[in-house]
């Protein structure tokens, strides 16, 4: 992390609440109502997520697994996000909520009505919305916390030292 972190202070607390005390606190309690008030199953939310983790290469992000009412993803789901054209572990929604958040991410101008076609079969308009929200959400933040090196900062035990 290049950022000076005053001495005592926890970086992430310290960048999301302190530093930009105009921005910060308001962009984290957006990061959280994703989490808080998705209604999205947690397997296509876990997907979009972690894509959006994958494809912004933050560390904290790629270790972190939702919780919905004591249930999480299998321990090998991330690699199914990575393998999400291929896998026999997704079902449709699944399997097009890795595909939204990679195109979202990377290739958003190239999202074409052969897409949005599939997604409306699978998908409600205000469930694509709400997909949509929080793709936004993880793709700036992620990325955020990625250039800031703050993922760094907040790095689950799996990835220490990798940063």
């Amino acid at each position: 992390m290049f950022l000076e972190i005053p001495d005592g202070k926890d970086p992430i607390t310290y960048v999301w609440g302190e530093l930009v005390p105009g921005i910060g606190p308001a962009a984290s309690t957006l990061a959280m109502s994703v989490y808080e008030h998705s209604t999205l199953g947690l397997r296509e939310f876990e997907a979009a997520r972690l894509r959006i983790a994958q494809v912004n290469g933050c560390l904290f992000c790629q270790d972190w697994r939702t919780e919905r009412d004591g249930q999480r993803v299998e321990d090998t789901f991330d690699r199914a996000v990575q393998d999400w054209r291929t896998t026999r572990d997704f079902d449709d929604r699944t399997r097009l909520a890795a595909e939204y958040a990679e195109r979202y991410a990377l290739d958003h101008h190239g999202i074409d009505d052969g897409f949005w076609q599939r997604m409306r079969t699978h998908y409600s308009d205000r469930e694509i919305v709400e997909l949509s929200m929080c793709l936004g959400s993880w793709l700036a933040f992620g990325r955020l916390n990625r250039v800031l090196g703050l993922d760094a900062a907040c790095v689950l035990p799996s990835h220490a030292g990798q940063a």
